[in-house]
């Protein structure tokens, strides 16, 4: 027997750019290659070099096609990578569409970006990779049947389980001299529209399982219930006389969305009005569902998907005619609302208290949705701020995540562990609790970090070999630029409140001055380093001339 080394490279103590490094008898692969999503200090970090070869890594496999999980696939291969790319034959045809829409939004987010006057002073950004990049990336894919095994590089043995989460999520059992790991992916919960229960096997030696929602429970409702839920949501949205804003995820979100909504018509509890989906990478994944529906459970023959009320929105031009209207239901990506057509909705509809924006998904710390989650009454998209006017309300009963309960007994029905179990893929706290929660004397529970590698042997806990990278984990919380952009969008309201305009004047002094402090302090602490350093090299120069 021989160990396996395991390097942890995002989706530890954070929920995006699932990434982890899998190291046996000098071969290298990845589970997964996500994309890091959130405040721009984490989106920065996709644009950091990998911290391993490209080119040395023999073989990616893939749990999901969600972009969290797969989004830097094409910027792998422009780098160099030239493997294959192991995953489920629907995770191939998602990300299909998937690795060039995102290739799309990289392109045009790059050029929206150094076109806005806010930038003109700042040098242009290029972006992360081009729909070229996607190509090469979807032309590496090799699907593989669930329960089949294949060798993803010599030594290493693995086959895929169903995870619930998604169309063609997987777990992935690995098995390589004599070790065997589980890695979970994104794991379903109960009562998920179209997927079944999860599956994978017990008496693994590791496992490394998510944590989203390790700490908090979700309410136990039937798929009847939720869509009661949101036919009660949608009745007092319209009433209102504005739009229902709903930001969603183009996969496996918007189809259960539509689900709902076409029972909720077909069974006359709705009226038959127009249903907007203004996401043309929505509209593609819906056909991917369609071709797999024999596979998914709940669409019986199908039809559900080309309801008469359903409008698929292709183009800007399209899209920019729904702000025109009102009484409209309006499903546009992305989920979080960092980026995609849900932007523009927002601008036009959260001034407008007679519109309603309904989260149906997991808000991630520093995006713009979990800042409407958090209550804030103004906020800055794409450099304007926009007061918040509109209903914001939440259902958390179309999550694809398992919550804490169902988590625990994955977990459960895994003993015995013979090793180590990782709770990954989480927030700080998401993980804290869960880990309390499932901790026992018989096995060790670890929180990784990102950066951190362990060595994995058989019938004995991990060893951690190097800690992580603490910049990286300062991060992946909110960061300044939130702060500013709340800073930002109330400081005129809250300097309207002084009482008159020399105090006004002095309060923007003293700020100004305060700005300048710190950045002089901060200049005089660097000079005060370098000084000491400049005097050593001087000496030891002196020294060498005598």
């Amino acid at each position: 027997m021989t160990d396996i080394e395991l390097t942890f490279h995002g989706a530890a103590q954070t929920v995006t750019g699932s990434c982890m490094e899998v190291a046996h008898g000098g071969r290298s692969i990845l589970v997964d290659c996500g994309l890091f999503q959130g405040s721009r200090s984490l989106e920065h970090l996709n644009h950091q070099p990998f911290r391993f070869s490209p080119d040395k890594i023999d073989a990616v496999i893939l749990t999901h096609a969600h972009i969290d999980h797969s989004g830097l696939l094409p910027r792998l291969a422009a780098d160099g990578f030239s493997g294959p790319i192991w995953c489920t034959e629907a995770t191939r045809d998602l990300l299909v569409y998937m690795l060039a829409d995102a290739a799309r939004i990289q392109e045009s987010d790059a050029a929206h970006r150094n076109h806005r006057a806010d930038r003109a002073d700042e040098p242009e950004i290029a972006p992360l990779y081009t729909e070229a990049d996607a190509e090469r990336a979807i032309a590496l894919i090799e699907p593989v049947s669930p329960g089949q095994w294949f060798e993803p590089a010599p030594g290493m043995r693995a086959r895929l389980w169903n995870a619930g989460h998604i169309l063609g999520a997987a777990s992935i059992e690995l098995n390589a001299g004599g070790v065997s790991v589980l890695f979970s992916g994104d794991l379903g919960p109960a009562n998920k529209t179209f997927q079944s229960a999860p599956t994978a096997p017990v008496g693994i030696d590791h496992v490394i399982c998510e944590s989203t929602y390790g700490d908090r429970d979700r309410p136990d409702i039937e798929i009847a219930a939720r869509q009661s839920m949101l036919e009660q949501e949608i009745k007092d949205a319209l009433s209102r006389g504005g739009n229902l804003i709903i930001p969603v995820f183009a996969v496996e979100r918007t189809q259960e969305l539509l689900f709902d909504i076409a029972t909720l018509i077909n069974t006359g509890r709705l009226p038959n009005r127009p249903v907007f989906i203004d996401s043309p990478l929505a509209s593609r994944a819906t056909s991917v569902f369609a071709k797999h529906q024999r596979e998914l459970a709940d669409l019986g023959d199908g039809g559900i998907f080309d309801n008469n009320a359903f409008h698929y929105i292709e183009t800007p031009a399209q899209s920019m005619n729904l702000n025109t209207m009102s009484g409209a239901v309006i499903l546009a990506a992305s989920g979080m609302c960092e980026g995609g057509r849900i932007r523009h909705h927002l601008i036009h509809n959260l001034a407008r208290a007679d519109s309603t924006v309904l989260f149906v998904g997991f808000q991630a710390q520093g995006t713009l949705g979990r800042t409407l989650l958090d209550g804030a009454r103004r906020v800055r998209i794409s450099g304007r701020d926009i007061a918040v006017r509109a209903r914001v309300h939440r259902i958390e009963s179309y999550s694809a995540h398992a919550d804490r309960s169902d988590l625990l007994d994955w977990i459960s029905a895994r003993q015995p562990i013979r090793g180590s179990l990782f709770l990954s893929h989480g927030e700080p706290g998401a993980i804290a609790a869960l880990r309390d929660a499932c901790a026992t004397k018989d096995n060790s529970v670890l929180m990784p970090a990102i950066g951190e590698r362990y060595c994995l042997a058989a019938n004995a806990p991990a060893r951690r070999l190097s800690t992580g990278i603490p910049e990286i984990q300062q991060v992946a919380a909110r960061d300044w630029q939130n702060d500013y952009a709340d800073f930002a969008v109330n400081l005129k309201r809250q300097l309207q409140r002084i009482h008159d305009d020399a105090a006004r004047r002095d309060a923007i002094r003293r700020m100004r001055h305060l700005l300048d402090d710190v950045a002089d302090h901060r200049a005089r602490k660097q000079a005060a380093t370098r000084l000491p350093q400049q005097q050593q090299r001087n000496r030891r120069r002196s020294d060498t001339r005598r």
